[in-house]
């Protein structure tokens, strides 16, 4: 048995079969062709390329029809690599000028590009050498006469193993015969890790060597909420994690009855659960699971799923379809918060050695006014058409925060003398992810109407641990009593000054945490659309002075060790059944 910790993307736990997919890039020897027939060889390219714009064309079509028109955005980029003449012309000119085949000039240059992609210090650019990869597959595949890969051929239930995985191998994947996934490189952030995610498949990556480790037939259980791997598990494990996947199972029908019931302790008092989305159709899943609306929407998968600058129309329409699916529910728009791995890094001319301290998010913004003040004004227009609230992630200094709320007034009043309708009470907040903004909140408080502590960057930033990173992976965790004080110190803040506070990230959605954050006097909680019912389920469970009591306690321990086992002992209290299927690391 091998057990390997990795970068979680999507939840879930799944127990099957591996299906390794051993997609390695064929050698294509170097051949000439004769003269006469370099005229049939730029046709066959040319035709090859045309045919694998077709294919991507219907991938596109096929993930609008599954997912909704955001993650189809993703083939954009792939259709508009191929349409770009200064990609293909110079392949034409290979062909014509030196007489290789159409098949030796199409992998030369499309692999010479990955190449220089993967030997960049950014990951973003690492992970735009699979994108690259995926098109040489497809002009390949046109040129050597393929039409089918394996994944076309599946027979039953498995769990797809691969060294990465294409975005159109993810959004062709057929959820009757495919568990769940696991790669050995990737990110968060990929392509083919928004894919795979939006599709609702547990997922891991960033496994290293899992697929060298793994034979078709093996049995292995992922665990996307953990990010742990298990290959070939042991009779103990297996009896383990089985039971968790029975208990899962009857769990559902209770899950079900449990959304539409309010969210509630035993003593009365009222909590709000909100889901965070990054696309619009997964509204439906935040309303299924009984959410009270949406509390992060994290708009700069705009950016990342289209090969263009989205306009403020592309803006406004999202907005606006995403306010007529909550119905008059309240919708936080977060502002964009691009760089880091993100979009910012491919269009710098220098990427940044460091970019999760560099030029992202809010700081981004605020130097690229054009892209910032067009978000602006689509979430403007927006607000006449329903309840929403702006939102500013990464505020780190009062000045950053009052400099963005000027540039927000200023596209006020240029709506305004355009006759523009909206919103001119339209609640504006920031999101709290850094110590400096904890530490000042009482500062800050005079500025905003919200706060919403987001865990995931204030984990990080407080504990100097880059949470993609699998080999210090141990070190990320919500349990460290410095982040439990600072979101201490941000909720007594916003009650001194009557500044609502919430919290959203992964900490929200850990239902061992929950009875510790309602002691801490959240009443608002931000999270994944799946795990609202869990953490429902616990707020049902307990009344508010066993939550105080048990904030208290944490707070007199000094060491994560510590904070873990008395979350767990506290949550087997109540709801023993909840206990051992999910851990709290």
């Amino acid at each position: 048995m091998e057990v390997i910790k990795a970068i979680p993307v999507s939840p879930g736990v799944v127990i099957g079969p591996a299906f390794v997919l051993h997609d390695v890039l064929e050698r294509v020897a170097y051949q000439t062709v004769h003269k006469e027939d370099v005229k049939r060889e730029i046709k066959r390219l040319d035709h090859a390329v045309g045919e694998a714009i077709r294919d991507l064309e219907a991938d596109r079509d096929r993930a609008a029809e599954k997912l909704g028109p955001e993650p189809a955005k993703i083939f954009e980029a792939h259709l508009a690599l191929l349409h770009d003449r200064t990609l293909i012309d110079p392949i034409r000119e290979r062909v014509e000028t030196d007489r290789v085949t159409a098949e030796f000039a199409v992998a030369e240059a499309f692999r010479s590009l990955a190449e220089r992609f993967r030997s960049m210090e950014s990951e973003v650019f690492r992970q735009k050498a699979n994108d690259i990869l995926d098109l040489d597959r497809r002009v390949l595949g046109k040129l050597f006469g393929r039409t089918v890969d394996r994944l076309a051929r599946l027979t039953g239930p498995v769990i797809v193993v691969a060294h990465e995985l294409t975005p159109g191998q993810a959004a062709g994947l057929d959820l009757t015969k495919v568990l769940g996934l696991a790669t050995d490189a990737g990110g968060r952030t990929s392509h083919a890790s928004i894919m795979a995610a939006a599709l609702g498949l547990p997922v891991v990556v960033g496994c290293q060597r899992l697929s060298l480790q793994v034979n078709d037939g093996d049995e292995i259980i992922v665990d996307g909420r953990t990010g742990v791997v298990v290959v070939r598990p042991d009779e103990e494990t297996l009896e383990h994690y089985q039971r968790d996947v029975e208990r899962r199972a009857q769990d559902e029908a209770d899950l079900k009855t449990m959304a539409s019931l309010p969210t509630v302790t035993l003593d009365g008092t009222a909590v709000s659960l909100m889901g965070n989305i990054e696309f619009t159709h997964e509204i439906d899943a935040v309303l299924a699971n009984g959410g009270d609306g949406v509390g992060l929407y994290r708009t700069e998968f705009l950016h990342l799923t289209s090969p263009t600058e989205p306009t403020e129309e592309d803006h406004f329409k999202a907005y606006t379809r995403a306010i007529e699916m909550l119905e008059g529910r309240p919708l936080t728009l977060r502002t964009l918060d691009l760089g880091a791995d993100k979009y910012t890094q491919e269009r710098a001319e220098e990427p940044e050695r460091n970019p999760f301290l560099g030029l992202r998010s809010i700081r981004y913004c605020l130097q690229n006014l054009p892209i910032f003040k067009t978000q602006l004004r689509a979430m403007v227009r927006a607000s006449a058409l329903g309840p929403i609230r702006i939102m500013f992630p990464l505020i780190c200094t009062v000045m950053e925060l009052r400099q963005t709320k000027m540039i927000l007034h200023d596209v006020m009043e240029e709506c305004q003398d355009e006759g523009i309708e909206f919103d001119r009470d339209i609640p504006i907040g920031m999101m709290v992810e850094t110590p400096s903004a904890a530490l000042m909140a009482r500062s800050f408080a005079r500025d905003v109407s919200f706060f919403s502590i987001g865990t995931n960057d204030l984990i990080q930033y407080t504990l100097a641990v880059d949470r993609g990173n699998e080999r210090v992976a141990n070190l990320y965790t919500g349990a460290n009593p410095a982040v439990i004080q600072l979101v201490k110190g941000v909720v007594r803040a916003g009650k001194r000054f009557d500044v609502e506070t919430s919290l959203c990230g992964e900490l929200a959605g850990e239902v061992e945490y929950t009875m510790l954050l309602i002691g801490l006097g959240l009443r608002t909680l931000s999270l994944v659309p799946s795990q609202i019912p869990h953490v429902k389920r616990v707020i049902r469970s307990v009344d508010i002075p066993t939550c105080e009591r048990l904030s208290r306690k944490i707070g007199s321990l000094d060491s994560e060790r510590q904070v873990r086992r008395c979350l767990s002992e506290e949550l087997q209290k109540v709801l023993p059944e909840m206990v051992g299927g999910w851990s709290v690391e």
